[in-house]
């Protein structure tokens, strides 16, 4: 793709000197962004968890820094925020397991399973119900494909795989080789399986393809979950959300007389046809705790001098886990401080950054989302009930889990292919004397997995990156061995802390790239777009005479 003269005009003006900043770009604190994120995952803030006391300490805290770096409040009615109203589930008393061939095999909440609710009630109780492997869960006329066939699931329920075909498979090319569509979210199964009329959904949890390990099921998903209020939840929820052990999986599949390693691979074909575990019923009963809540999105504003109804967003969600089961150190809380105290810093300075400097033509707008963690519903209700139109949002930078590990090589562009602020991105990240790696981890799907995605889906022009690739400075083993233990031990567990020994050059340099562009776009008439084939453009294209 050939970028426009005004982009290229703006990459040659952003172009860095040997030092890595340009006379342009600001420079960016690493004592700032490593002091933010310290207290943001503070044990004060008890994990940052969405309608608990700590979340006003977040609230009060980055309305304060956003005021001290220049931004005026962004949220509805001159308030610093937007009010997210959420159902919340708390299941209790869990009873689960499974009988077959005579025998009963129980299965305890956390350990062979984890079972959750997002539809409004009192109790389940589900009772003998039947079983049937689906194989992946997905039902996509686009593609030829459909794994439900013309078999009836209402009232049953339904076992999955998770991710899709093609990870399994790449060479199939059905769903793209190994970068994960939508369909291969937990998020798409459960949806799914309430159109079928399901009673309930058992994914089965395997780590590669889901991209992280068991105890991440059960951090994420053991204690109060969280949905917007919808109105007509039973036809988009199921009584019952779980997920189950692969061991677990393989051993109710033998006693029932199957293979599931010949299933999974039966699960690749578009002849696939559901198959009833025989003689196999799961039973589980539950209370449930529904109570509504309010949750807020924190939002600063800088207008624009020329096009203030134009906007440019900069977005990082503030909330994790909040406390939890205690890990083998005894730690109950969730300190979330690469997830997302990081992102969270980063959005602070950024703001700092163009409150320092010339007002810009278009508005910038920043947008700490809550419920992140809870499946994007504070990106999801805000791109449902936007402060700023949609229509004239130029486009959007999110931050999820910032580099605190030094420089690296490359840059990593999460979903790469699909707007053109790629090139936009590209031409400032080899500016700085680095590389672009189109999506390091595409079976993943990470796409589909932080704020950015509600709005792409509406049609806004969104990015999401950050660093990848090699470190440049010693010690490279070190730093490899610490940014891979991450997400091995670290990721949605207790022991997610901060450090003072993060090397936050390498967030400096991302947050370069993300200033030059951002402000690039926010001094210019230029529109981002979306690239021939994506799935996001035709809902750009509805808008596009309200662009000019």
């Amino acid at each position: 793709m050939r970028l426009s003269v005004s982009v290229a005009a703006m990459v040659a003006g952003a172009l860095l000197t040997a030092t890595g900043v340009s006379a342009q770009t600001p420079t960016f604190s690493t004592e700032r962004l490593s002091e933010d994120a310290r207290v943001l995952s503070d044990d004060s803030f008890e994990g940052r968890g969405i309608a608990t006391p700590a979340e006003q300490k977040v609230i009060d805290f980055l309305s304060a820094q956003y005021a001290a770096a220049g931004m005026q409040p962004g949220g509805p009615n001159g308030q610093w925020t937007q009010d997210v109203t959420l159902n919340r589930f708390t299941a209790s008393n869990i009873r689960a397991g499974f009988s077959v061939g005579g025998e009963s095999i129980p299965l305890t909440q956390g350990q062979q399973i984890v079972i959750s609710t997002r539809l409004p009630g009192d109790h389940v109780h589900l009772m003998n119900k039947p079983l049937v492997f689906v194989g992946y869960g997905i039902d996509a006329p686009e593609r030829q494909w459909n794994d439900f066939k013309d078999v009836d699931v209402r009232g049953k329920v339904i076992v999955v795989l998770v991710n899709d075909a093609d990870f399994e498979a790449p060479e199939l090319n059905t769903f793209g080789g190994r970068a994960m569509t939508y369909y291969g979210r937990w998020t798409y199964k459960y949806e799914e399986a309430a159109r079928k009329g399901a009673a309930g959904v058992i994914i089965v949890h395997e780590t590669a393809p889901a991209s992280y390990g068991w105890a991440t099921v059960t951090n994420s998903w053991s204690g109060p979950q969280f949905d917007i209020v919808r109105q007509n939840a039973a036809a988009e929820r199921v009584p019952m959300e779980s997920w189950i052990q692969r061991d677990v999986a393989v051993d109710l599949f033998r006693r029932a007389g199957l293979d599931f390693e010949a299933l999974k691979v039966a699960a690749r074909s578009r002849d696939f046809r559901p198959v009833e575990l025989p003689g196999a019923t799961f039973s589980g009963t539950y209370d449930v705790a529904s109570t509504q809540v309010t949750t807020h999105n924190v939002i600063a504003r800088l207008p624009g001098t020329t096009h203030p109804d134009e906007t440019v967003l900069y977005t990082a969600h503030w909330d994790h886990i909040g406390v939890g089961a205690p890990d083998a150190e005894g730690d109950t809380i969730f300190n979330g401080a690469v997830d997302n105290a990081t992102g969270t810093a980063g959005l602070l300075e950024l703001a700092r950054a163009f409150g320092s400097g010339p007002p810009p033509e278009r508005s910038i707008v920043f947008i700490s989302f809550t419920a992140e963690e809870s499946g994007l519903l504070g990106s999801e209700y805000y791109a449902s009930n936007p402060v700023y139109p949609l229509a004239t949002t130029v486009g959007g930078f999110n931050v999820d889990s910032m580099n605190v590990y030094g420089r690296v090589t490359r840059y990593g562009i999460t979903g790469y292919g699909q707007s053109d602020l790629d090139e936009r991105i590209g031409a400032v990240v080899e500016s700085q004397g680095r590389s672009i790696l189109p999506d390091a981890n595409p079976a993943s799907g990470g796409y589909f997995r932080s704020d950015h995605f509600p709005l792409a889906k509406r049609g806004v022009p969104m990015t999401y990156g950050g660093s990848s690739g090699d470190f440049r400075d010693e010690p490279i083993a070190e730093r490899q061995a610490s940014r891979s233990e991450y997400g091995r031990s670290r990721y949605h567990q207790a022991a997610d802390e901060w450090s003072p020994n993060w090397d936050l050059r390498g967030q400096v340099e991302d947050l370069q790239v993300l200033y030059t562009v951002g402000s690039a776009l926010a001094n210019s008439r230029e529109w981002p777009q979306w690239k021939d084939g994506s799935e996001f453009g035709p809902a750009r294209a509805a808008t596009a005479d309200q662009r000019r």
